[in-house]
């Protein structure tokens, strides 16, 4: 297997940048996580992102040994699965008891299980280019779900008229890694590759089409995006007062929004 091939430079070049841009994609779990570890809390974070990031991972490095002569894609989804072992083992340290044996359980038998199966089945019923249709196939149905699961998250914004959920920077490179790859898979006449990209794509120019007209174009008042994202419980400490709660909910996450020397008001919304 070469491992990069200068036969065709478009290829050539489209393999390398959709490395560069996938790593970047790869590495803005980071912060999330450095403040994970800093505040020793999981802070109530899903993992279920980081194993499906991982199984997509193990899938396409399985996929591409398989295809052969595919070596970009094998050396990024490495990276990946270092990475978002890492990610997960940070999580499963700090997370509470109930969400660690969850994160657990799907991690044996999603990740483990599942992948073992597509594997054991595509080795012993499969061979040649039957194996690779049917491993192409299943990443090409995978990589549709991954990038259809956004649909959410621009719900959330139209609902809320709020970006707060839906950075830019990741929409972006998203859009571009997807733009990257989507080359990649076309100059290589892999179809399992592009098309899955195509859609990746679409997505990304409408995250950031909304993005833009949300953030520029709609002028929301402070107190309707709190109303739309949920109903918010003030903690309220200072040196004189005991702490007061206003309001109840069951899972919360803590924003700061002033400090001083007497006074600290924390703002934990929900939605």
């Amino acid at each position: 297997m070469a491992i990069l091939s200068m036969d065709d430079p478009w290829v050539f070049i489209s393999g390398i940048l959709g490395n560069i841009i996938a790593f970047m994609v790869f590495l803005a779990p980071v912060p999330t996580f450095y403040t994970i570890v800093k505040r020793k809390s999981s802070q109530g974070y899903e993992s279920i992102p980081y194993l499906v990031a991982l199984f997509s991972c193990m899938l396409w490095i399985y996929y591409a040994l398989v295809k052969t002569n595919s070596m970009p894609i094998i050396t990024i989804n490495s990276v990946g699965c270092v990475l978002e072992i890492t990610y997960i083992a940070i999580y499963i340290a700090y997370a509470p008891a109930s969400a660690r044996m969850t994160t657990l359980k799907i991690l044996g038998f999603f990740n483990l299980g599942g992948f073992s199966l597509i594997a054991g089945f595509s080795y012993f019923f499969t061979k040649g280019p039957n194996r690779v249709q049917l491993l192409g196939w299943i990443g090409l149905c995978f990589g549709v779900g991954v990038f259809v699961a956004p649909l959410s998250i621009m719900r959330t914004v139209i609902r809320t008229k709020s970006v707060e959920f839906m950075p830019f920077p990741l929409s972006f490179f998203l859009t571009l890694n997807a733009v990257a790859w989507f080359f990649y898979g076309f100059l290589k006449n892999d179809f399992y590759v592009y098309l899955p990209n195509t859609l990746g794509f679409a997505f990304g120019i409408v995250q950031m089409i909304l993005y833009v007209f949300y953030k520029y174009c709609i002028k929301v008042p402070e107190e309707e995006k709190q109303h739309n994202v949920g109903p918010n419980i003030v903690l309220e400490m200072s040196s004189a007062d005991s702490p007061r709660i206003e309001g109840t909910n069951e899972k919360f996450a803590i924003h700061q929004i002033n400090q001083s020397d007497t006074q600290r008001v924390a703002s934990y919304k929900f939605g």
